[in-house]
């Protein structure tokens, strides 16, 4: 889910008729005092960032006039946050409060329809407060009746039950208009006037629909709890318009882990596999800096790029990949996707591949070929070798190395000599090149057969498209790596496949 910022949340619902405290957003301090000169008398400074621990980690202050919220705001712009850099703040006058009520709407995932809450009982603290809450399941093709509204709520709200039965009316549509999975006020405060005035809001919009909202200037449809660091914007970069499979990548933060010795890169690969692997790694004594699933069929390309960024991580003394062990996708794609990396970037530290699944057996001979060129340990497992055996082989192999200096061995033999790309055609994200002067009719023929979507075919003797170049980019090269390691097989650097990461080092 995307989570929108307070103010983003509070335009919507004032869209919709939902009154909100006068203010303004402000990204500097001198647009602090202006807005809160504005806005006259005291005023409430919140920083707009995603965590809902802001008050008690010092992000929403009170200033008496319009130089103290110019104060605050340049004290809390630029800041770190609970995880969070603060880049924005917002200016609410400050309101007096006689009664406080919690609306919320979300998509019930286990029915699959909308659904209203409502408790009588608002504030902070709410989610120590469950018991109180009240749904209401909605339909999904009609939105519920004023009349429905007014029943649901009717015993808690009291006094209020027409006010509130309009304001969660209005919260449905608002929740609606921005395709949002969830969306809350809390508090709908009724202030000493009467007024009823949402005080605050959070608002996540479903992943999927980002793409029909662009007026809302999401970043990245993730749900972080953090500032995006600079490794998952380049990795939202990569799976933003690519929907073949999933690349879900989130750095863990490094002053929880820091410390510990055992920091290590983790690349999951499928959902609840990816979980219970994770929690081995822990249970191991690993510490890892992110968490990384790569699943849902992605092609080879996709799972190349997720190793090079967690390679990327500085610091680690390890990595990890494991998942279901029973995934369904092809094993052999994900061990050529993660030894190309490991080959282009030679890391020193070693790593343990738990390979489970379709084609494991043949995935974990590829891993093996290619461990003995590689600077430090790689081991591969299949399923009957559960993920707390290869976390505590991965803890045992980091103590060797970490007991003595690794010299990192010599280049494999298929990666020295110069190519000098002769053929080429570009892929749905990168391109594959060839060196017609390595390849001799046997290996031609052995890199045309290696391709499973057959969309290569000898022309004299020597491997060409067998498609349009056109359909080629479209997607009819499923990037595999298929014919790369035909080649390195036939220990010839006559193939060469080309997948840049926008933003990360070509040496990381």
């Amino acid at each position: 889910m995307a989570q929108l910022h307070e103010f983003q949340a509070k335009k919507i619902l004032a869209a919709q008729g939902i009154e909100i405290p006068r203010g303004a957003v402000a990204f500097s301090p001198h647009e602090a005092r202006e807005i809160a000169g504005s806005v006259g008398g005291e005023v409430v400074v919140k920083a707009q960032i995603h965590s809902t621990s802001r008050a008690a980690a010092g992000g929403i202050r009170f200033a008496e006039s319009a130089a103290a919220a110019e104060s605050i705001a340049a004290e809390l712009l630029g800041t770190k946050i609970a995880g969070n850099v603060c880049q924005s703040v917002l200016i609410d006058e400050k309101a007096t409060i006689e009664r406080e009520f919690y609306l919320g709407f979300i998509i019930d995932s286990v029915l699959k329809r909308p659904t209203l809450l409502f408790s009588a009982s608002g504030g902070s603290g709410i989610e120590d407060r469950a018991d109180s809450m009240q749904k209401l399941i909605c339909s999904i093709r009609a939105e519920p009746t004023i009349r429905e509204i007014r029943q649901f709520i009717e015993e808690a709200a009291g006094e209020h039950r027409n006010q509130m039965a309009d304001i969660l009316l209005r919260l449905y549509r608002a929740a609606k208009s921005c395709e949002a999975r969830t969306a809350e006020i809390n508090p709908l405060a009724i202030l000493e006037d009467g007024r009823s005035v949402a005080l605050d809001a959070r608002i996540s919009v479903d992943d999927y629909a980002v793409f029909r909202h662009e007026d809302l200037g999401i970043e990245m449809a993730r749900e972080l709890g953090h500032t995006p660091t600079k490794l998952e914007r380049i990795a939202w970069n990569i799976e933003k318009d690519d929907f073949r499979g999933t690349f879900y990548f989130v750095e863990i933060e490094q002053s929880k882990i820091q410390h510990l010795k055992s920091k290590i890169g983790f690349h999951g690969a499928g959902g609840g596999g990816s979980m219970a692997s994770l929690d081995a790694a822990q249970r191991n004594g690993l510490a890892p800096a992110c968490y990384v699933d790569t699943s849902g069929n992605p092609p080879a390309s996709k799972v190349y790029r997720a190793a090079r960024i967690i390679l990327s991580i500085p610091g680690i003394k390890g990595y990890f990949l494991s998942g279901s062990g029973v995934a369904s996708q092809e094993q052999f794609g994900l061990a050529r996707a993660v030894v190309k990396a490991f080959l282009e970037v030679r890391p020193t530290v070693p790593a343990v591949l738990r390979l489970g699944g379709n084609g494991e057996d043949i995935a974990k001979e590829i891993v093996e070929r290619f461990a003995g060129q590689l600077p430090a340990t790689i081991e591969a497992y299949r399923k009957q070798d559960t993920a707390d055996f290869c976390a505590a082989r991965l803890h045992h192999l980091i103590g060797i190395a970490e007991s003595k200096r690794t010299k990192e061995k010599s280049a494999p033999t298929a990666a020295k000599g110069d190519f000098t790309p002769t053929y080429e055609f570009k892929t749905k994200t990168g391109r594959i090149a060839f060196d017609y002067s390595k390849l001799d009719a046997k290996a031609s023929e052995a890199i045309v057969e290696s391709c499973p979507q057959r969309i290569l075919a000898l022309e004299n003797g020597l491997p060409v498209l067998a498609i349009e170049r056109e359909d080629a980019e479209r997607g009819k090269c499923s990037e595999c790596l298929a014919c790369e390691f035909a080649s390195l097989d036939l220990g010839l650097n006559a193939v060469k496949i080309d997948f840049p990461i926008d933003g990360l080092s070509p040496k990381s």
